[in-house]
């Protein structure tokens, strides 16, 4: 959706990409706006007050904006793990595996009259004697013993009230279609992850699907096994990558492009593929955009990095070729529209 910048909704924008890191609110709404030829500030904000978009902690431990209808794939492998039982755990928050099942539910009880911050949902919690004695972890913020209750589909986080988190049922969303068996979700995770990034090794895969959501090494080789027959091996540049079957003629059929494009910080066209690989994050830049510098993207590859001080955007160069500069003046142009702002680009170091 970068070129030709697409005009999806901003929930299909976010259902393509797979997720969106929403660590950042400014960075996760130019993500979304920068992939629409017309948008509006607030749009993602509206996509989640309205239930079009879901936001939960998904990949990394971090929070994401998902699809409602294909979000459950990933929460499907977040939850393999089942870290929730582990002795570490058991032991933190005295809740055994055989107490989930009743806590899950209570959780969704206390939060069946609407939103709650994290401090209410304590408050409720901790009137029920079985779970009095975790008020202390809610009182700290109970960050990670929150977090398995979004990958179970539980509750989700709601639009935010005097700029706190809330917590909000999932299973009232009309959109919501549920955390899937996971042996049904990890072939869905791998297609979608291929519909997306393809042509991607399977080295992007477990990057993604393993490293990003715990999903273990042995399934996601026996998830690719089973799909491998609707796979087509690709050569990029000497590399052997996969894409589904049903993209290999329109892949074969694409053209380079040289479009320049401004993107946010942990923008999904460098985090889809993982800051390692070279083709899109060249070795030399891959700490400005580990440390999740704003870049700039010339042909799909990160060619610089930008920042806005003022209405100056301030570009630095940092690849071989010749500076594209009118390009980039027509994407800070467009920038400028996205944010409302009158930028003026400069260049710098």
């Amino acid at each position: 959706m970068l070129d030709p910048v697409g005009s999806e909704p901003v929930a299909e924008v976010v259902r393509r990409l797979g997720a969106v890191l929403s660590m950042d609110e400014s960075l996760a709404e130019l993500a979304v706006r920068t992939r629409r030829a017309t948008s509006r500030s607030g749009e993602l904000a509206e996509a989640l007050a309205d239930g079009n978009v879901i936001k939960v902690f998904a990949f990394r431990g971090s929070m994401h904006y998902l699809s409602p209808e294909e979000g459950g794939i990933y929460l499907a492998l977040r939850s393999a793990g089942r870290q929730w039982e582990l002795p570490s755990w058991v032991e933190h928050y005295r809740l055994t595996p055989s107490d989930w099942p009743d806590f899950r539910a209570a959780v969704r009880e206390a939060l069946s009259d609407g939103p709650l911050t994290l401090a209410e949902l304590g408050d409720v919690l901790a009137s029920q004697r079985a779970y009095r004695h975790l008020k202390p972890v809610f009182d700290k913020g109970a960050g990670t013993l929150v977090k398995p209750l979004t990958w179970q589909g539980d509750m989700s986080i709601g639009p935010p009230r005097d700029r706190q988190h809330t917590f909000q049922r999932l299973d009232t969303n009309p959109r919501w279609a549920g955390v899937p068996d996971l042996d049904d979700a990890g072939p869905r995770a791998i297609m979608a992850y291929l519909r997306t990034y393809g042509p991607a090794t399977f080295d992007h895969i477990h990057y993604w699907l393993g490293e990003g959501l715990s999903a273990g090494r042995k399934r996601l080789n026996r998830w690719l096994t089973e799909v491998r027959d609707q796979l087509v091996a690709v050569d990029v540049e000497g590399t052997t990558a996969f894409v589904l079957g049903a993209d290999a003629d329109s892949v074969g059929a694409a053209r380079p492009s040289q479009a320049v494009r401004l993107l946010p910080g942990h923008d999904q066209w460098v985090m889809g593929p993982g800051t390692k690989d070279v083709h899109v994050t060249p070795l030399s830049r891959r700490d400005p955009v580990t440390r999740k510098a704003n870049v700039v993207i010339v042909g799909g590859v990160v060619c610089g990095t930008w920042r806005r001080k003022g209405d100056e955007v301030i570009v630095v160069w940092l690849d071989g070729r010749p500076l594209p500069e009118q390009a980039i003046k027509e994407e800070v142009a467009r920038l400028a529209g996205i944010v409302g702002r009158d930028l003026q680009p400069t260049f710098g170091s």
